[in-house]
């Protein structure tokens, strides 16, 4: 039987080949292949929705003059609208640096040589102007740029067009504080007949971007959706390319996912929508159409949806559509780290930062499993004070299998010892830290975030490499306390070699995600001598016979 140590070791070393394996597949660069459009129930295609400018060069070289970028500025958002077609451009967020210390506002949707990342609406249908038929329609809006005043709850800002009597406002409305934006069509029908259009929205990203993750985080790059049957879906650019997402659903949701952010469109959560996907001239996209509706001469409609870009916040995510919230993706353990997550920030709220509170969280996590940690040693070291008789029987049915498993039963029976109790508690344990290890590399409130000292950022890897060492000396701490009962050199190389491979392995780490091994390497150092002492006073032996 091995120690906690060498099964800890086996666990950490499989899920960063997991992990690693992952990151291959999520940010591998995929060929573009064509995809055939499909076709949606209500008789309007995914090749009627209008994309990028490089989807419809005559129609921009047709309206190029007229169109202009109007740009907002409210306390959360940095934010570029095209008059032509009221499609957000550039968004950065500058309560978020790039770059810890150097000032530049974290670019979330931007537009560069070989790169585009956009939010696009508008009306397709019979009537709609955005409809491929038609050249995107150029706004008019009475200013060019437009700021969220001082003290102020809201900004509007509204763009006007008029298409074959239809009378459209589009209208943006951001609140101070929130990520979410408010985007309403005002049509009024000024014509004598009866007129047809259909809102969209999706987001509109270059697949193979360059942009990869660390290879030691298993950062996800790409789309993802929610319907009301299924409340979370990742759907990566490699899923778009292979088959379109075609999805009917009530309400619903579509997203574009990176590390700690998100921008999503939100449709009308009381209408029958159809969620898409499509992938053209090397760009992925994904949206939701509502339903066609009609306009009786002289009435107005509004129609309206919610645009989110911003951090992954739970609680904001949350509130503005369900499943939403999911995109913060602590994988099948979500229901452990959930939990995990909101202690970890109530623990925060109180010592005000968050290396503290990882120690925090730490210490309640291991004190917890102290139970299973008691009866995990206790038994080891029981299995060590049989090892006599072990060898004895093994020795004694050498030539009779048959007979020897129920003779080593009937052994462990008469010494009250379960040969599973050193691994069961493990095997218990291994959940609860691998989802607080999914806290830590998902939680937006860890990026820059500093902790004491030469840590100033608990989202990138220790500057100087202290903690990884520190790390190293630990693990091997907690070796000797309790050495392998392993007889092969070979083995027992590996496993003196061990400290060393992790302390180099987690140099590229994050420091909250090292911070918080470690911590735990301490805590389960103080644990084994507590509980050593108390059953070398039972007359159990702790160390290797």
């Amino acid at each position: 039987m091995e120690s906690q140590r060498s099964l800890l070791v086996i666990g950490l070393a499989l899920v960063s080949f997991l992990l690693w394996q992952q990151w291959n597949i999520d940010t591998a660069p995929k060929p573009v292949t064509p995809v055939t459009q499909n076709s949606d129930s209500t008789g309007s295609s995914s090749a009627d929705l209008q994309l990028t400018t490089a989807d419809a060069e005559q129609s921009v070289a047709t309206v190029a003059a007229a169109a202009r970028t109007i740009t907002v500025s409210t306390d959360v958002f940095n934010l570029r609208i095209d008059s032509r077609g009221g499609d957000i451009v550039g968004l950065e967020l500058p309560a978020f640096e790039l770059n810890k210390g150097e000032g530049d506002a974290y670019p979330l949707m931007r537009k560069l040589n070989g790169f585009e990342y956009v939010a696009q609406s508008g009306l397709i249908g019979r009537d709609g102007p955005d409809d491929s038929r038609n050249p995107r329609p150029v706004y008019t809006a009475e200013k060019s740029s437009y700021a969220l005043s001082s003290g102020a709850t809201e900004l509007v800002v509204p763009l006007l067009f008029n298409h074959n009597g239809l009378q459209i406002e589009k209208r943006f409305t951001f609140v101070a504080g929130q990520y979410d934006v408010r985007v309403e069509y005002f049509i009024k029908n000024q014509s004598t007949e009866v007129k047809t259009v259909q809102p969209y929205q999706h987001m509109v990203q270059t697949i193979d971007n360059g942009e990869g993750s660390s290879m030691m985080m298993p950062i996800y790059r790409g789309a993802a959706f929610g319907t009301s049957s299924e409340r979370y879906n990742k759907y990566a650019f490699d899923d778009m390319q292979e088959k379109n997402l075609l999805e009917a659903t009530t309400g619903g949701w579509v997203a574009m996912l990176e590390h700690y952010f998100v921008s999503a469109w939100v449709p009308d959560a009381q209408t029958d929508n159809q969620l898409y996907s499509l992938v053209r001239n090397g760009q992925g996209v994904i949206g939701a159409k509502g339903p066609a509706v009609n306009i009786e001469p002289g009435a107005e409609i509004t129609l309206t949806s919610t645009f989110y870009a911003g951090p992954k916040d739970q609680d904001s995510l949350a509130k503005i559509a369900n499943g939403l919230d999911l995109t913060v993706d602590y994988g099948f353990l979500w229901f452990i780290s959930q939990p995990l997550f909101w202690l970890l920030t109530t623990i925060q709220g109180f010592v005000v930062n968050w290396g503290v509170a990882i120690i925090c969280i730490t210490l309640i996590v291991k004190g917890a499993m102290y139970p299973l940690t008691k009866v995990q040693y206790e038994s080891m070291a029981k299995m060590r004070n049989l090892k006599p008789k072990i060898d004895e029987l093994q020795a004694r049915y050498k030539e009779d299998r048959q007979k020897m498993g129920p003779a080593m039963m009937e052994l462990y029976r008469k010494e009250k010892v379960n040969p599973m109790g050193g691994c069961l508690p493990m095997i218990i344990q291994m959940p609860i830290f691998l989802a607080l290890y999914w806290v830590f590399v998902e939680s937006v409130e860890l990026r820059h975030a500093p902790f004491m000292l030469w840590i100033n950022d608990l989202s990138a890897q220790d500057p100087y490499y202290v903690l990884p060492v520190l790390f190293g000396l630990s693990m091997f701490l907690m070796q000797k306390l309790t050495p392998m009962q392993v007889t092969d050199p070979m083995q027992q190389k590996i496993m003196m070699w061990m400290p060393v491979a992790f302390s180099v392995f987690f140099l590229w780490f994050p420091s909250g995600l090292v911070l918080y091994w470690f911590v735990s390497n301490l805590i389960s150092l103080a644990q084994m001598l507590y509980i050593y002492k108390g059953m070398e006073k039972k007359g159990l032996h702790t160390k290797k016979a």
